[in-house]
């Protein structure tokens, strides 16, 4: 049965085994330090109390950095959490995303094939968790196809204040950059294009590092987008009209939107208002 909650998430589906819900941009999805912030985890475990009181527990399957939005499934038992660990060994459990990346495109598909790691291993960073293409990482693959391709003006309106993080509050408390050819992503030709991402493997920041090793990063990206300092001067600062002027959104464009158990069931969600009106105004 579904429950209707004022909560900083959307239930899609639930059952005595699972619940999806449909996360917004800027809630964590879990702890990373030990404070009082709002995550999701610690919501879900007050909306689900009463399961848990009777051995029930909250096990999220699907991991979204605080910048993304959308589909979340969470295991309700230990053995829903098994089987569903299971699925996606198995490459069972399937997952897409909606991406707006800057630029258009030279292609209507694309597969990466691109080993990651984190950048700090491999050559100095400043920020701990920032990852790179490199041949020494873990296996990574990430299918893309082209959705729409569009032109639009960059000025844009921000969301209300009160949705954005405060200054000092990164995705999971510090990540990195990554450079990219930046001939595909001049603003001034104002094209932008809608892009369809399947990742293959489950790698930290893949779909973003990959858009951008191809040249094509995701709007908003304050991490692998077109500057390497706008992360680290958001974290002094807070979002700024500079920092709008040069990332045009105040978080990136990334939605979670579709999850399948193969032969079983499909969840979907559609791009959250602020990335919608991105698309919807082009010229």
């Amino acid at each position: 049965m579904l429950k209707h909650v004022d909560r900083d998430f959307r239930i899609i589906d639930e059952t005595d085994d699972y619940i999806v819900v449909d996360k917004p941009a800027f809630l964590l999805t879990h702890p990373t330090k030990p404070d009082q912030r709002t995550t999701l985890w610690k919501e879900l475990r007050e909306l689900l109390a009463f399961e848990i009181a009777n051995g029930g527990q909250v096990s999220i399957v699907n991991r979204l950095d605080r910048e993304t939005s959308g589909l979340v499934l969470v295991a309700k038992t230990s053995a829903a959490a098994r089987r569903f660990g299971l699925l996606m060994q198995e490459h069972r459990l399937r997952k897409e995303y909606l991406a707006i990346v800057l630029g258009w495109p030279e292609w209507e598909t694309k597969i990466v094939d691109a080993p990651m790691d984190r950048q700090g291993k491999h050559q100095p960073s400043v920020i701990w968790l920032k990852q790179m293409i490199h041949p020494a990482g873990a296996p990574a693959q990430t299918e893309f196809r082209v959705e729409q391709r569009f032109t639009r003006s960059t000025s844009i309106a921000s969301p209300a204040a009160s949705r954005l993080p405060l200054a000092g509050q990164g995705e999971d408390g510090g990540e990195g950059r990554i450079k990219f050819p930046k001939q595909n992503c001049a603003f001034s030709e104002n094209k932008f294009a809608l892009v369809r991402a399947i990742p293959k493997t489950g790698r930290t920041h893949q779909i973003r590092v990959h858009l951008a090793s191809l040249g094509y990063p995701v709007v908003g990206d304050k991490i692998y987008g077109p500057n390497e300092q706008l992360y680290l001067e958001f974290i002094e600062t807070g979002w700024t009209p500079k920092l709008e002027r040069e990332l045009l959104l105040p978080r990136h464009a990334l939605q979670s939107s579709k999850l399948a158990i193969e032969n079983e069931h499909e969840w979907t969600s559609q791009l959250p208002a602020e990335l919608a009106r991105f698309v919807d105004n082009s010229l």
